[in-house]
């Protein structure tokens, strides 16, 4: 009764660290404010992701098939929100961390991950994989709660970065327009995979 720690470490790291919603977001905030005026915004990212990792793991699964019709709601709100990003992610313009105006915050940063159906799939994946029958549920929930919290609190700040590396490369350039274009049109097609080709990150 157990949680398979590395093999769910290794799968983590190959969702947390790929293209999808909240690291385009990611990518796209770092471009516009830099690293260290994004940092709020970040910890916001990495500690969202808790809000549905602990609800999950503590019995929401366990009456998803009675509210079928909430979730299936919920899914739809998320993808909605998700789209709006994706839509002001296209309209920014590069500033290289001196962009007009305050970056988002922690707060800002905290629904990301809640309102993004790829960090549903990805959990409820590490929750039907790699935890053993049963395994404590707070057990299963801290561990892999911890395994996800660890892994962000590193790669998140690397899409950042990159965010800014790209602006410092690119601001005020043609190729500008079409660097925004596709982070929103990435956004997009992950958000599009995660529904309807069974995507996890």
């Amino acid at each position: 009764m157990s949680v398979a720690v590395l093999p769910f470490l290794a799968f983590g790291a190959s969702q947390v660290g790929t293209p999808g919603p909240a690291n385009m977001v990611l990518l796209a905030t770092g471009a516009r404010f830099g690293l260290r005026r994004a940092l709020p915004f970040v910890a916001g990212v990495a500690f969202g992701k808790q809000l549905i990792i602990w609800p999950l793991g503590l019995g929401l699964m366990a009456v998803q098939d009675d509210y079928r019709f909430v979730f299936e709601v919920l899914k739809w709100i998320s993808v909605a929100y998700i789209l709006y990003l994706a839509y002001r992610v296209a309209g920014l313009r590069l500033k290289v961390g001196e962009a007009m105006g305050t970056p988002p915050g922690f707060f800002a940063g905290l629904i990301v991950h809640p309102l993004n159906p790829k960090a549903w799939a990805m959990i409820t994946t590490g929750f039907t994989t790699f935890v053993s029958t049963g395994t404590p549920p707070l057990q299963a929930t801290a561990t892999i709660a911890i395994c996800l919290l660890g892994l962000q609190i590193v790669l998140h700040p690397i899409w950042t970065y990159a965010g800014q590396r790209v602006a410092t490369a690119l601001a005020g350039k043609p190729a500008e327009k079409y660097l925004m274009w596709t982070l929103a049109a990435l956004t997009v097609a992950s958000v599009i995979y995660a529904l309807f080709a069974g995507g996890t990150s």
